[in-house]
């Protein structure tokens, strides 16, 4: 997909898959370029409910987005759009599941006047690459970072320890949501991916920036699917690219339980 909004150009890609082992996806994505809007979602609960709260997320982004005109969009209505979104899954449990607790992480990414808005819930995470180097821009909602940040084990340690899918902060999982926030000056070239945890379980940092390299963006978002395909991919895996750019040369086209579990208290059954 192709968007301008004054001197800018912006590209994007947008894939998920199931993975090779489960036998659902419980991973969603929104890719608005016209609108300057890219969101990915991870649903939590189980078959049935975390693909419900990840869609229910999406939908519900898609439909504030298309409700404004695009010079009417606000990073603080795009934010209303998670609250709300985090009111309908929290209310659909209720009614429907008993109140059984499903959710899904968040993370979406707004452009408009040459900034850039990042929103996110959970462990979904956004990336930027600017000058061929690749920063991790987000910080995962998730207790092996609160551990790393309270000196209790190293970075290095998070993707093997025992509570690597334990996060905490989800969208849906009660009736008020904390929403984290960051923006920046766009600079001709960036490059952002967003993607859930099933890509960067499976690719370190440095294979997603070699992924990135091409010059165009369909074949940098295939590259970093079939990767991590190639490594097992154990999870659902998505991924979303969105490239910024003044020229048009950029050839774009346009197991049976969920391991990741929300802390709060709450016992998976």
């Amino acid at each position: 997909m192709k968007s301008k909004e004054s001197n800018w150009r912006f590209f994007s890609f947008a894939q998920t898959h199931a993975g090779k082992v489960r036998p659902y996806n419980e991973d969603a994505y929104l890719e608005c370029t016209v609108e300057g809007v890219w969101v990915v979602a991870d649903g939590m609960g189980g078959h049935k409910a975390g693909d419900v709260a990840s869609r229910m997320l999406v939908d519900t982004v898609q439909q504030f987005v298309k409700e404004l005109p695009r010079e009417s969009l606000g990073i603080d209505y795009m934010r209303k759009a998670l609250d709300e979104a985090n009111s309908r899954i929290f209310d659909y449990s209720q009614r429907y599941l008993q109140g059984e607790t499903i959710g899904t992480t968040a993370v979406l990414l707004f452009v408009q006047d040459g900034r850039y808005h990042c929103l996110w819930v959970g462990d979904s995470r956004l990336y930027l690459q600017r000058n061929q180097q690749l920063v991790q821009k987000t910080r995962d909602h998730s207790q092996v970072m609160d551990m790393v940040e309270q000196g209790l084990i190293r970075a290095y340690e998070t993707e093997n320890h025992p509570m690597a899918n334990v996060i905490t902060r989800a969208i849906g999982v009660g009736p008020d949501i904390v929403i984290d926030q960051i923006s920046g000056e766009l600079v001709w070239g960036d490059q952002f991916l967003l993607c859930t945890d099933g890509l960067t379980k499976e690719l370190p940092d440095a294979h997603m920036a070699h992924c990135m390299q091409s010059n165009i963006i369909s074949d940098s978002g295939l590259a970093l699917m079939h990767s991590a395909l190639v490594r097992g991919a154990s999870d659902n895996v998505t991924c979303v690219l969105v490239r910024a750019t003044n020229t048009g040369g950029d050839n774009q086209q346009g197991t049976e339980s969920d391991d990741t579990v929300p802390l709060f208290n709450y016992a998976r059954q």
